[in-house]
């Protein structure tokens, strides 16, 4: 009997349909949610082990938007993402594990400044 043939699916992420999006802690009290826009990377599917699937990713830092002018320029100066010298934040994926028929689990790196923060 043969084993069945192993096979991968690779797809390009969609910029029009897809966002980094995210939610931290302001002063202790409330949350500030806001999103990244033009996501761009591969999402490689390995069918028959998911521990050999991955994801590379990549953000314009520029496209950050958290409802706030005022914030949002300041998120991009040399105080916090340094937009200008650091245009994007990237993300490669160390481990996927399938959860379910259309669900999986990824972690990784992801890198801001240039320094990989490992997740």
């Amino acid at each position: 009997m043969n084993a069945p043939a192993a096979s991968t699916s690779t797809w390009n992420i969609d910029p029009a349909h897809s966002a980094a999006e995210f939610k931290v802690k302001h002063m202790m009290i409330s949350n500030v949610k806001g999103s990244f826009s033009g996501l761009s990377g591969v999402l490689t599917e390995h069918t028959l082990d998911s521990t050999l699937s991955s994801v590379e990713a990549a953000v314009p830092v520029a496209t950050i938007s958290t409802g706030d002018a005022q914030r949002d320029g300041h998120l991009k100066s040399a105080d916090f993402f340094d937009a200008e010298k650091f245009p994007t934040l990237n993300f490669k994926s160390t481990k996927v594990v399938k959860k379910g028929d259309a669900e999986y689990e990824v972690a990784g790196d992801l890198t801001i400044h240039g320094v990989d923060q490992a997740r």
